[in-house]
C-alpha cells in the first residue's frame, strides 16, 4: 500500500495571501526570515489580515537561511511561552522548514532533535495547532511537503526531517511573494525544483498520482525558469506554481541521491568561508547522477520519458539521456551557476578557484560519502551506490567530469 498525501488546502494565485482572514482561531505565532516580507509589506498584510479574524499575534524573526538546531529550540520556547493555536511560516524554505521542526518541539517539549530525525517517526501533531506555510520563493515547495531540512552546525550536517505529520494542512501560493526574489535567488530555487521533479519521477517510489505532477512540473519549469530569471514576471508566477507542483510529487514519491549529496555537502565547508547553496548544489550534481543512475535500465527509460516530454529529440534511451544532461548544463549556464565545486564562488556564481579547497575536499571526501549514503533520500534513489561509489561520484561533482561508471 503506498500514501499520497497534501496540505488539507492549497490557496493559489494572486492575493491569495487574503486568505487569512478567514482562519478561525485564537493565537497565532509567525515565523519569518531575514526581512524580505518585512520589506515587502506582506508581513504587515499578513499581521492584519490574522487580526481581522480575531487573532492575537507574535512574531518569530531573523530565521536564518540554512536554519539551525538552536534557532528550532529557541522558537519552539517562545511557542511554549505564547501557546498559539496556529502557526504562520512565511517567506523562503528556510523560515517554513525552521517552522515545522518548531512545531514538533512545541507539541511535544520532550522531544530532541534526534527524535525528530527518526524518518517517518513522528507522533501525532495538531493537539495544540494547525500550521499554514507562505512560500516567497520559488523551488523548496515545502509549503506542501512532508519534510524540513534543519542544519546541524558543529557537525556540519544538513538533517532531513521527514515525516507526513509535518505536512502543512494549508498552504497559501501567491505569485505576488515571488516576484520580489532577486536573480541569484530564482535561479537557484528554480533548479531545486526541477531536481524535485526529476528526482521523483525516477524515484522507486514513483506512482501515477506522483508521475503526472511531475512531468507538467518539468515542462512548466523548462517553459518558464530561464524567461522568470531574465525578469519575466508572467514567468515568474507560472514557476511559483510549477515548483509547489514538484512539491506535491517528490513529497510522495521521495527523491534521491542528489538531494542527499546537496544535504550533506551544503554545509560541509563552512569553515571555508560559505555554504554550497542548496538549489545550486542540485543543480551541480543532477547531471552527474543522472549518468549514474542511467545504468540502471528502468531509470533509463524513464529519464528518456521526461527527454520525450521535454521534446529533447533522441533516437535511444541512451541518446535522450545525453540530450537530457545537455539540457540541463545549458540551463546551469543561462542561469550563471558553475557547473563543479572546483568552480564554485563563495557568492554562489562560477569563479576560476572555488571556494573549496582541493585538499580540503580530498581530506573530507570519505565522512562526506558515509553521510551522504545514511541520508533519507538515497533509500529511493533508482541505483544505490556504494561508499566508493559515492566517493567516486562525488569528485566527478567536484572536477566536473562524466560519470562512467
Amino acid at each position: 500500500m503506498a500514501r499520497f498525501t497534501l496540505p488539507r488546502d492549497v490557496y493559489h494565485g494572486k492575493g491569495s495571501l487574503e486568505q487569512l482572514k478567514n482562519l478561525k482561531g485564537k493565537k497565532a505565532v509567525i515565523c519569518v526570515g531575514g526581512g524580505s516580507m518585512k520589506r515587502g509589506g506582506f508581513l504587515q498584510r499578513a499581521e492584519d489580515y490574522l487580526k481581522e479574524a480575531g487573532f492575537e499575534t507574535k512574531l518569530i524573526e531573523g530565521i536564518e537561511a540554512d536554519p539551525s538546531v538552536e534557532t528550532v529550540m529557541k522558537g519552539a520556547d517562545v511557542m511554549l511561552d505564547f501557546q498559539p493555536d496556529w502557526i504562520i511560516a512565511m517567506g523562503g524554505g528556510s523560515p517554513i522548514d525552521a517552522a515545522k521542526a518548531m512545531w514538533i518541539k512545541y507539541e511535544y517539549p520532550d522531544c530532541t532533535f534526534e527524535d525528530m530525525c527518526k524518518v517517518f517517526g513522528i507522533p501525532e501533531l495538531r493537539k495544540k495547532a494547525h500550521f499554514c506555510a507562505i512560500p516567497s520563493t520559488s523551488g523548496t515547495a515545502t509549503e506542501v511537503t512532508a519534510f524540513s531540512i534543519i542544519t546541524d552546525y558543529q557537525k556540519g550536517i544538513k538533517y532531513p526531517i521527514a515525516d507526513f505529520e509535518i505536512t502543512p494542512d494549508i498552504a497559501i501560493v501567491d505569485p505576488d511573494l515571488a516576484e520580489t526574489m532577486p536573480q541569484k535567488l530564482t535561479a537557484h530555487t528554480g533548479m531545486d525544483a526541477i531536481t524535485h521533479a526529476i528526482e521523483a519521477y525516477v524515484s522507486t517510489a514513483n506512482c501515477d498520482y506522483t508521475d503526472a505532477l511531475a512531468i507538467h512540473a518539468i515542462e512548466m519549469i523548462q517553459d518558464n525558469l530561464v524567461k522568470s530569471y531574465n525578469g519575466d514576471m508572467g514567468c515568474r508566477d507560472l514557476m511559483h506554481n510549477a515548483q509547489c507542483l514538484a512539491g506535491m510529487a517528490f513529497s510522495n514519491a521521495l527523491l534521491g541521491i542528489v538531494h542527499s549529496m546537496a544535504h550533506k555537502t551544503g554545509a560541509a565547508f563552512a569553515d571555508q568561508g560559505a555554504h554550497i547553496i542548496h538549489g545550486a548544489a542540485n543543480a551541480m550534481y543532477l547531471p552527474k547522477v543522472i549518468q549514474f543512475n542511467a545504468k540502471d535500465a528502468t531509470a533509463k527509460k524513464r529519464y528518456g520519458v521526461i527527454a520525450d516530454y521535454m521534446k529533447l529529440g533522441g533516437n535511444s534511451d541512451d541518446e535522450k539521456v545525453d540530450l537530457l544532461v545537455k539540457y540541463l548544463r545549458k540551463m546551469n549556464d543561462d542561469l550563471n551557476i558553475p557547473h563543479g565545486i572546483n568552480k564554485y564562488g563563495k557568492d554562489g556564481l562560477p569563479a576560476d578557484t572555488g571556494f573549496v579547497p582541493e585538499n580540503i575536499f580530498l581530506e573530507r571526501l570519505p565522512e562526506i560519502a558515509v553521510n551522504a549514503i545514511g541520508d533519507a533520500c538515497t533509500g529511493s534513489n533508482p541505483r544505490q551506490p556504494s561508499p566508493e561509489e559515492m566517493e567516486k561520484l562525488l569528485k566527478c561533482c567536484y572536477y566536473d567530469t562524466d560519470v562512467d561508471f
